[in-house]
């Protein structure tokens, strides 16, 4: 097998896309983040694919600080080309805090990981994808209404997007930079918040366009305002909206949050895969 790794990211989506495309939403956040690289919105990403025999077995890809996310094409040789992925990695010294991949092959590499350096390794969160299809009509509606975030939410959507770093576990957003993220979000028209009675009570994101599909993220109460149906309601109608755009929506959501899991079942979300995030060494 013959590791590659690529520095040009058009020429590493002409090896990947036609692999993404198959599972589109399955593998929507690699496509997503792929597209993203290539639109110059990400610096210094890891881009690489494992051969066997002319043919793509595995695509890796990341974007520091987030995980290292691996992709098997081919399934019948998990073992052995995961083996050979570590092996690569190691050999090349390459660096990364954690994974993300389909549960079975994340936990897979971790063990090889592990076996290969000594490094030991946790799973740090169990993740369903889901997909949107259609929302359900039969929902109750909240009171409020959904708009676009403006630049007058910048101060308040940067507040949330910390305390949701934190409560997600993912890699902190630098303060001082917090607030230009979230004004480059609003310039795109990727934030969305509910607001009822003048007062804004929850925010989502658009995030990583697809070519048939779109990803939910960033859903966001906070503690005071939660229980009131803010969110769920919130994401039903704009889910409704980008669907009007877009074939179907995808989400992440931590498994070990019922409640979470409970309100995107009722909007109309399905399962499709089994994720993880696993922290290794």
């Amino acid at each position: 097998m013959e590791f590659v790794t690529y520095t040009d990211p058009q020429q590493f989506s002409l090896k990947a896309k036609p692999i993404l495309t198959k599972h589109e939403d399955t593998f929507s956040l690699f496509y997503g983040i792929m597209e993203a690289i290539k639109a110059g919105q990400y610096d210094n990403p890891f881009m690489a694919v494992m051969e066997d025999e002319g043919e793509v077995a595995a695509l890796l890809q990341m974007t520091p600080p987030y995980p290292l996310n691996i992709i098997v094409n081919n399934t019948e040789k998990a073992d052995e080309i995961l083996e050979q992925v570590v092996q690569q990695l190691a050999e090349q010294s390459i660096s990364f805090p954690s994974v993300i991949s389909k549960k079975e092959w994340a936990i897979s590499f971790a063990e090889k990981w592990k076996k290969a350096t000594g490094s030991a390794f946790e799973v740090k969160i169990d993740e369903g994808v889901y997909r949107l299809d259609a929302v359900n009509p039969e929902l109750e509606d909240s009171p409020g209404n959904w708009r676009v975030a403006t630049k007058r939410d910048v101060l308040q959507i940067a507040a949330w997007l910390m305390l949701f770093e934190k409560e997600a576990g993912l890699p902190l957003t630098p303060k001082d930079e917090v607030r230009e993220e979230v004004a480059s979000f609003i310039g795109r028209q990727e934030v969305f918040v509910w607001e009822n009675e003048g007062k804004v009570v929850s925010m989502m994101k658009k995030a990583r366009p697809t070519e048939c599909g779109v990803t939910v993220s960033m859903v966001f109460t906070p503690r005071h305002e939660r229980r009131k149906g803010y969110g769920r309601t919130m994401v039903a109608k704009v889910s409704a909206e980008l669907l009007k755009e877009f074939e179907f929506c995808v989400l992440f959501t931590d498994l070990a949050n019922a409640t979470a899991n409970k309100i995107y079942q009722e909007i109309g979300y399905v399962q499709i895969a089994d994720f993880a995030v696993v922290e290794v060494g």
